[in-house]
């Protein structure tokens, strides 16, 4: 039964948690690490699968604090995310190319530059596409708090983009 549990609810989440580990440690080898310290610190917590609520927010409260006492432990040193991390290439002149790696370039920079609250909050809803009720679960914080992290993440994103952009 608990093979069940691990195999339908918290497998096929993975590479969502392997994002949120990404996003918050800078560094792939870092992030599998996390998960993989993630469904280990599930698993053996298996017996108290039946009284959490909801296991996919508990995995990724686990991830989240797996992720950040990783980087606690390593003096908060983040290493870049590489330029070419998850960047689709579409047919398309080699000017708007160049023009879409500029603006994931700038994205990115922005992104690093967010408080991890609101970095994290900005992802899960974003990205993988949370409920601001998900994310609440995940991260431990009232609902209103995710709003307001959301808020100001998207301030700063335009406030940078509008920095940037009128050159």
């Amino acid at each position: 039964m608990k093979h069940d549990i691990f195999r339908k609810q918290i497998l096929p989440i993975v590479d969502k948690l392997f994002r949120l580990a990404l996003n918050i440690t800078g560094n792939k080898q870092d992030a599998e690490d996390v998960v993989q310290d993630t469904l280990f610190h599930v698993w053996q917590k298996k017996e108290k699968w039946d009284s959490i609520q909801s296991i996919e927010a508990y995995c990724f409260r686990s991830t989240r604090n797996i992720a950040l006492n990783k980087i606690a432990l390593k003096d908060n040193r983040q290493e870049p995310i590489p330029d070419n991390f998850d960047i689709v290439e579409q047919k398309s002149s080699s000017q708007d190319r160049l023009e879409e790696e500029e603006q994931t370039v700038m994205l990115e920079k922005c992104i690093e530059q967010l408080p991890e609250k609101q970095r994290t909050v900005f992802q899960l809803r974003t990205v993988e596409g949370f409920s601001y009720k998900q994310i609440a679960e995940v991260l431990n914080i009232p609902e209103e708090q995710v709003k307001v992290n959301l808020f100001r993440s998207r301030q700063k994103l335009k406030e940078f983009f509008n920095e940037h952009t009128r050159d």
